[in-house]
C-alpha cells in the first residue's frame, strides 16, 4: 500500500491566506454559475424564489 505524501505546511501565513481567498472565490464564482444554471433550468423556481425574497426584504426592520 503506497503511503500517501503528508499536506505540507505554508511557510508563511499570508501565502496560506492568499491561498484561502483564491479557493473562496472560486468557489464563490462556482456557486453563482450553478444558480444561475439552475435559474435557466427552473425559470418558475426561481421567480418564486425571487418574488420570497422581495417579500422578505420588504417585510425586514432595520
Amino acid at each position: 500500500m503506497p503511503d500517501l505524501p503528508e499536506p505540507q505546511e505554508e511557510t508563511s501565513p499570508r501565502e496560506s491566506d492568499a491561498e484561502r481567498r483564491r479557493r473562496r472565490a472560486q468557489f464563490l464564482r462556482e456557486l453563482a454559475e450553478a444558480r444561475e444554471l439552475r435559474d435557466r433550468v427552473q425559470p418558475r423556481r426561481a421567480k418564486t424564489a425571487r418574488l420570497r425574497h422581495a417579500m422578505r426584504m420588504r417585510t425586514f426592520r432595520w
